[in-house]
């Protein structure tokens, strides 16, 4: 049973009590995450009812079971919207209960101030000289309001802010559902990605938006900082427009929303290992882009407005389903690095040339049945990776690969290497191994790689290596293994690439000077079948 207030400092004090109860207010940044967020979330369920809807199945598929899968998807979708949801409604709930208390102070603050009233249904005016209870109210204000004096947070969140980050408590819920959060404070520091295990839900994702906004963030690195449960971006994230470095890696986004084509300065975007199985349009939008990192998703195209990235420098496309590159492929003129390991890719567009900027190209892991004969526009290539596919032969365009380093089409079916290959004398590394019954023999002018360092012509059917080889002074590694070798023998292989050398010198040696033996033991045949003759001739003529 509550006792009696006798006086009016029993009622202020219990006023104060009861408002210093409440959690911290919500920031004004966090209060219109709330709201906004509540808007994504109804918008993206929408999304989702309409595509369950609009799928169909085959006709062998009975259509209670396949009705039974439909309501089993939206019925998944709506819990997932009131799970989303729950969090925003809290915190808005909480700023409601704020407002309501903000004007029951001010009441209880004009009663407490002003002289008492005729009915004396006010409290009397305190004696002269006592002190004014009105400032207990003020103290206490919303704005002011604190759990400092508390230990109800301890756990820590971080989040960037330019080159500092900010700490905010973690939420904490109270038996009635109420959500207190500590205030943010700005603490000078980098982001340790998952440094105490707390990931961000979607309404604190949203919240960390919106104060971004305002603080003109410029880098935000929430490598696998987001809850498992959130699969989307909020659309506010569009707001972020001095934002220069984003990495959103090692999450479960399974879509982007078009108004990230609004982080206008935006250079760096890592978004490798989510599940997002396609790309908006608007991405052509992030024309100050010059890394994107895609790898580990989901994708199966691209949109053609990529194209417009004309400062894109490098993109990592690998360990996606792609099974075709865009023809607009060709207009990124920077692209210094270009990687698409481990897709469906069947064939590479001939646009592929227009990268005349381009590097390193990676295609390894994929369908490739032959490379286009324009890659040898590609005069800046250095390194060519196309490991693991089912190409026979190589473009004869690759005499103009000027300054290629580095080369490995080994796991494929090449049946020969192009003597023009030979002409791209830059080359250091060359792996043409487990080709298996395909590769019989190597080109004859191959000692024209006079830079070779590395070779692997491993797992072959090679029988006899070039004269020429010889000339490859530089030839520090050789792999032979696995090849029916008869020049050199095979025990000579298995002692390196200094032996295989000297070997080949001294056989061509050998057989040059066999070779000028014999021409010199035909030359001398005929001279002296020639003076034999001229002799008959003589002793004819001396006859006649």
């Amino acid at each position: 049973m509550e006792k009696r207030l006798e006086s009016t400092d029993q009622v202020v004090e219990e006023i104060t009590r009861i408002h210093r109860s409440l959690p911290p207010r919500p920031g004004v940044d966090e209060v219109e995450a709330a709201r906004a967020l509540m808007q994504d979330v109804e918008k993206e369920e929408q999304a989702r009812l309409e595509a369950i809807a609009e799928q169909t199945t085959g006709s062998e598929v009975p259509e209670e079971l396949f009705m039974v899968l439909r309501e089993m998807k939206k019925g998944l979708v709506c819990f997932q919207s009131k799970e989303q949801k729950r969090e925003a409604l809290k915190l808005l709930d909480l700023e409601s209960v704020h407002a309501l208390f903000d004007d029951l102070i001010q009441r209880a603050s004009s009663c407490v101030s002003s002289p008492p009233s005729s009915n004396n249904s006010a409290p009397a005016r305190p004696p002269p000289g006592a002190p004014s209870p009105a400032p207990a109210f003020s103290a206490y204000s919303p704005t002011s309001l604190s759990f400092s004096d508390k230990g109800h947070v301890k756990c820590k969140e971080l989040f960037t802010r330019d080159d500092s980050y900010v700490t905010k408590a973690k939420s904490s819920i109270y038996s009635d559902g109420v959500v207190a959060t500590r205030k943010p404070q700005i603490l000078d520091s980098t982001l340790q990605s998952g440094q105490d295990g707390e990931k961000l839900s979607l309404i604190k994702f949203a919240s960390l938006i919106e104060g971004s906004v305002k603080k003109g963030t410029q880098a935000l690195n929430l490598q696998n900082k987001l809850m498992d449960q959130v699969e989307w971006l909020p659309d506010s994230i569009g707001k972020l427009s001095s934002l220069v470095t984003l990495d959103l890696s090692e999450n479960r986004i399974v879509v982007l929303p078009n108004t990230i084509g609004g982080l206008s300065s935006l250079t760096k975007l890592d978004l490798h290992s989510n599940s997002i199985s396609q790309l908006p349009d608007s991405m052509g939008n992030l024309l100050n882009l010059v890394y994107l990192n895609l790898s580990g998703n989901r994708l199966s195209s691209l949109p053609s407005s990529l194209s417009r990235l004309v400062r894109l420098e490098e993109i990592d496309l690998s360990s996606n389903s792609l099974s075709i590159l865009p023809e607009s492929i060709g207009s990124l003129i920077s692209l210094e690095k270009l990687d698409i390991e481990t897709n469906d890719i069947e064939e590479i567009p001939h646009t592929i040339g227009g990268c005349s900027s381009l590097k390193e190209l990676r295609a390894d892991y994929n369908r490739l049945k032959a490379l286009p004969e324009a890659i040898g526009k590609i005069t800046t290539l250095e390194v060519l990776s196309v490991r693991y596919n089912n190409i026979r032969q190589l473009p004869t365009t690759m005499s103009s690969l000027s300054n290629l380093k580095e080369m490995d089409v080994s796991f494929n079916e090449l049946e020969s290497v192009p003597e023009s290959l030979c002409f791209a004398t830059t080359l250091v590394k060359l792996n043409i191994g487990n080709n298996f019954a395909d590769m019989q023999s190597l080109p004859r002018s191959i000692g024209n790689l006079e830079n070779l360092e590395v070779l692997d012509i491993s797992n072959n059917q090679i029988r006899v290596l070039p004269d020429s080889f010889r000339m490859l002074a530089r030839l520090r590694v050789l792999r032979a293994e696995e090849n029916p070798l008869e020049v050199p023998p095979r025990d000579i292989a298995e002692k390196g690439a200094q032996a295989v050398l000297r070997y080949m010198t001294d056989l061509v040696e050998k057989r040059n000077t066999k070779t000028q033996m014999v021409k010199q033991k035909k030359s001398w045949v005929q001279m002296c079948f020639f003076s034999k003759s001229d002799k008959r001739k003589r002793n004819g003529m001396e006859f006649v």
